[in-house]
């Protein structure tokens, strides 16, 4: 069986070994379904330049299985939250653990994780069609969802100018649609019959009979 921790526990733990390079430590726990069972994540920020440390400590406790590497366009900059979580099919001892990495526009640069969890690389490859956050040192640059001749500096999760531009935006419904049929008509809803409840019926006495 594995050792496990606490989110506190684990949060310590980086502070203790990153000190003021982590940030905007959070420890959270929601209760969720019929049996309200506990979701504990820990958040915390973590620069790119130290981003393969943190996930290379988080390995030293467990090795984690990546979800997600998500992304928001947030005005100058980018943000890239990797949500890894450790002690993975545990009963009720997983824990999430999200590096937010903020990522400057200006230089929308990130190291590749794909040395520590190879698997990180098909999300990573993402990141780059979807939202133009280059990952240096990533084995695999192909584009994976967008197509070999979709416009460059063309990126559909930005919310600036290099998102996609209203010429690129298409009315699909309008798509051969017929322009000399006429609108058919709407009908009119026929009315419903609102019916009366019927009263309970009496229930048969329990009593003997005479």
């Amino acid at each position: 069986m594995r050792a496990t921790m606490t989110p506190q526990e684990l949060a310590d733990r980086f502070i203790r070994k990153f000190g003021s390079r982590v940030s905007n430590i959070q420890v959270k726990e929601r209760r969720e379904g019929v049996k309200k069972l506990p979701q504990k994540t820990v958040w915390m920020t973590v620069s790119r330049e130290d981003l393969n440390d943190a996930v290379a400590e988080l390995i030293s406790i467990d090795y984690p299985h990546l979800g997600v590497i998500a992304a928001s366009d947030n005005g100058d900059m980018i943000d890239l939250l990797y949500h890894l979580q450790v002690f993975f099919g545990g009963k009720h001892e997983e824990i999430c653990v999200v590096f937010t990495v903020q990522v400057p526009k200006s230089d929308p640069h990130v190291p590749t994780i794909s040395g520590l969890i190879p698997g990180a690389v098909y999300s990573e490859r993402e990141k780059q069609d979807m939202i133009g956050v280059t990952v240096d040192g990533i084995p695999d640059s192909r584009r994976i969802f967008l197509p070999d001749d979709f416009p460059e500096e063309i990126y559909p999760w930005r919310k600036d100018e290099k998102g996609i531009p209203p010429s690129m935006v298409k009315e699909l419904w309008k798509v051969d649609r017929p322009t000399d049929r006429p609108v058919p008509p709407v009908a009119e809803p026929e009315p419903v019959e609102k019916k009366e409840p019927e009263p309970a019926k009496e229930a048969p006495s329990g009593g003997a009979a005479e």
